[in-house]
């Protein structure tokens, strides 16, 4: 793919009891693309993911990260990377801007704090700590130390798990945002209307495979010319934008 960031040919792993998680997954992702990797539980979403990272060995097959093979040079490629995991610990007892020195420090760089932390909506938090966090701002502070070195891809593993309406929309709107700078985003979601909303492309996995790779509105019309009947009446609003119009969609800290 012409501009591709991210090229992924045949990638493989198998464990010692030969079990295979991910076998033999192509795609490649242009540079600021916001692309979604969809699939039940077990399907190789995070495994896949981890091998891009350099965080899991490879069983065969390339990933290739801005030219970095992830496999041969796994520490070049974390230079270039941020990493959201699904769950986040950090150390109590620290205020968030000592937290984003510490790590911008073992990039061997240097962050401002205060324009990292206004980019996340958390301003205001700079002096708290960590232990005194909502869900949603530990989830936007995670993002934003994935943010310090200022990376070139950004892999957010299942952002929006647990949060309410309110925190759900706003990190969509800082996703956009991310990917609006040239950052590559790479996600997984078991929200469909967040990766239709938010994905150029996504890939659906299932059983260690990719079995579709499209825009989500392709992926839909696809589904419509195979004859899909909805199981009920498709309306133009949804209960959760009930929920935003109603309630409104600042955050509630």
């Amino acid at each position: 793919m012409s501009g591709a960031i991210l090229h992924v040919k045949d990638l493989k792993k198998e464990y010692a009891d030969g079990f295979e998680a991910v076998k033999g997954v192509s795609f490649s992702v242009k540079q600021g693309e916001i692309f979604g990797i969809l699939g039940p539980n077990g399907a190789g979403k995070t495994t896949t993911l981890e091998m891009i990272e350099g965080l899991r060995d490879i069983t065969s097959g390339t990933a290739t990260v801005d030219g970095i093979d992830a496999g041969k040079y796994p520490e070049r490629v974390k230079e270039i990377i941020g990493v959201q995991p699904q769950s986040s610990a950090f150390l109590d007892g620290v205020k968030l801007k000592e937290l984003l020195v510490a790590f911008a420090a073992m990039y061997g760089s240097r962050v401002d704090t205060s324009a990292i932390l206004d980019k996340v909506e958390l301003g205001s938090k700079a002096d708290a700590y960590p232990e005194h966090l909502s869900g949603g701002q530990r989830q936007r502070f995670s993002i934003a130390v994935a943010l310090v070195h200022q990376p070139k891809v950004l892999f957010l593993d299942e952002p929006t798990t647990g949060l309410d309406p309110q925190a759900r929309r706003n990190l969509w709107d800082l996703v956009r945002s991310i990917s609006d700078e040239g950052v590559t985003v790479i996600m997984t979601t078991h929200y469909m209307e967040e990766a239709q909303v938010l994905c150029d492309r996504v890939a659906v996995m299932d059983e260690g495979k990719i079995i579709a790779l499209d825009n989500p509105t392709a992926l839909i019309k696809a589904l419509l010319k195979r004859g899909f009947k909805p199981h009920v009446e498709v309306q133009a609003a949804t209960l959760e934008d009930v929920f935003i119009d109603l309630t409104g969609k600042a955050i509630r800290e």
